[in-house]
């Protein structure tokens, strides 16, 4: 299995930057895609940005299109989330995933992930 550790969350202001970090460990190699999720109190944990870890082909839910960029580092077995404009409506714990190994559903399919982080709370202040 693959292990990750999500950092870099905190408190921001409106219209504020943060960048989150996913450092993965153990079956590195098998890494095909990683997707950032976000769960905001009450709500449904949603798949906001993914990539696959190959050819850094990306996908982006539309209400974060444009603000949010998501990339890898493949030496450093890393995926980052840099998040710009954030609005109020971000405030939310936010989880990187990865499929399980041989898994090769499509990244952009929330369904594909089933290894989790534990997650850091991402909270905007209006």
């Amino acid at each position: 299995q693959v292990q990750l550790v999500e950092s870099g969350g905190g408190l921001v202001q409106d219209g504020g930057s943060l960048r989150l970090s996913c450092a993965a460990s153990g079956r590195t190699f098998s890494i095909y895609a990683m997707g950032w999720f976000r769960q905001a109190p009450g709500k449904e944990r949603d798949l906001v940005a993914a990539i696959r870890w190959s050819d850094g082909s990306t996908y982006y839910a539309g209400a974060v299109k444009g603000r949010f960029t998501i990339s890898r580092d493949n030496a450093k077995n890393t995926g980052y989330l840099q998040m710009n404009s954030l609005k109020p409506e971000d405030t939310a714990v936010y989880y990187c995933a990865a499929p399980s190994p041989g898994n090769i559903g499509s990244y952009y399919h929330s369904d594909t992930y089933n290894n989790w982080g534990q997650g850091t709370q991402v909270t905007v202040s209006s």
